[in-house]
């Protein structure tokens, strides 16, 4: 009998689940006592690690002084502000504002809702196609969903947003969208690593190439940065690895480690001077939830711990001691390449080997990691993980491949 709990990206048939406890930095139990290496920082986002204190007593004192209230019209809270010039100070784009959502999936909407907006300001109504990217992941709201170049998380939904351009992570065919209807594109949606698309990091120049298309063609080009911001990449955002400056950055995830749901948009110089051109205008798009104090004061805490504890240079670290140990493992018949970057790394299987079976050998060893089909097993660990740990990740993949290799 499956439960009354209807799990995401799960068989609504099954009845099988693990039930975790407990976490401590980058492990984690279950209910029967069981330790896993979370060497996917649980879905991408824990980078300061499980049962941290410090984000427990931020949480707990801004319960007790103040849980929750709206931050329409002309309310705030001090959590609010703290984070949000946080943000705006470490953001990879000059003069950034930012907009605050409950997650990755409502920061790419929004983004996508202010792209449209900035150019209907601007007096451009007919930009609003979209473009993005062969094997993205945008989310799981309509915006996202139809934005997405994984054709199987949009399939049996009925009809998406329309005018939607899912390229083929080629600058030549960008080039020609542009060329035919660059003066429809509001805005190029693009990941700098692709995560949970098989962790796929850019082709050299590609992203300076949208950059410069975008220019060209007057588009705003949107960094979704759920993933890749926050340390992950040895930066605070992957935009500043790629040396590219977009015009609008959604992030989420590592914001508050997870701790509480928390997503936003950094909102450039672009889009945020037609907002704010007409004194009178109202902007009518957000969440009951947007700029929540509770999520506020763990983004605070996070992005407090990830400086003090030096997990930017941690992730360099982490991402360059899997490498050498994912490396050595490299045959070229079941395991055929490693790539990533930074603490955001994956292997390429030989099609013979079952990737969901691996992921399942791995986990019955205790290491839980992302299986990506077709043949990818991805690794994102909390950029606090040791070395030891590190190690017991390699030294598992290498022992479920072969117990469950033909």
């Amino acid at each position: 009998m499956p439960p009354a709990f209807l799990h995401p990206f799960a068989s609504p048939a099954s009845d099988d689940y693990t039930t975790i406890v407990r976490g401590e930095g980058a492990v984690v139990f279950d209910a029967d006592g069981n330790r896993y290496v979370d060497a996917l920082a649980s879905l991408w986002y824990c980078g300061v690690g499980h049962g941290r204190q410090e984000m427990i007593a931020a949480i707990t004192a801004q319960l007790e002084a103040l849980e929750a209230f709206h931050t329409f019209e002309r309310y705030t809270n001090e959590p609010a502000e703290t984070l949000t010039n946080e943000l705006a100070s470490l953001a990879p784009l000059p003069g950034a504002r930012v907009f605050l959502a409950d997650s990755g999936s409502e920061a790419v909407d929004s983004a996508i809702k202010l792209a449209r907006l900035a150019h209907f300001l601007g007096g451009d109504e007919d930009r609003t196609l979209i473009v993005s990217r062969q094997h993205a992941y945008h989310g799981v709201t309509l915006g996202g969903t139809s934005a997405q170049g994984l054709p199987a998380n949009r399939e049996g939904f009925g009809e998406l947003l329309p005018r939607v351009e899912v390229e083929h992570d080629d600058l030549d065919h960008v080039e020609r969208v542009m060329a035919e209807r660059g003066g429809e594109v509001s805005i190029v949606l693009a990941e700098p690593v692709i995560g949970a698309g098989g962790v796929r990091p850019p082709e050299p120049g590609y992203l300076e190439g949208l950059r410069a298309l975008c220019d060209e063609h007057g588009a705003l080009l949107c960094f979704d940065e759920v993933i890749c911001a926050f340390g992950r990449l040895g930066r605070w955002w992957g935009a500043e690895r790629y040396g590219v400056v977009p015009d609008l950055v959604t992030f989420a995830k590592g914001v508050t480690s997870g701790y509480i749901p928390l997503g936003g948009v950094l909102v450039g110089r672009k889009v945020r001077e037609r907002l704010e051109a007409d004194p009178g205008y109202v902007l009518r798009h957000g969440h009951t939830y947007s700029g929540h104090p509770v999520a506020c004061a763990a983004g605070v805490a996070a992005i407090d711990i990830l400086r003090s504890d030096g997990l930017l240079e941690r992730a360099v670290t982490v991402g360059e001691r899997l490498v050498a140990g994912l490396t050595s493992l490299v045959d070229g018949e079941r395991i055929l390449s490693v790539r990533g970057e930074g603490a955001l790394r994956a292997v390429e299987l030989a099609a013979h080997v079952p990737v969901a079976a691996v992921r399942d050998a791995m986990r019955e060893r205790g290491v839980i990691s992302r299986a990506i089909p077709p043949s990818t097993i991805a690794f994102c660990p909390p950029l606090v993980i040791g070395d030891d740990d590190l190690d017991l990740c390699v030294e598992v993949l290498g022992d479920a491949i072969e117990a469950v290799s033909p």
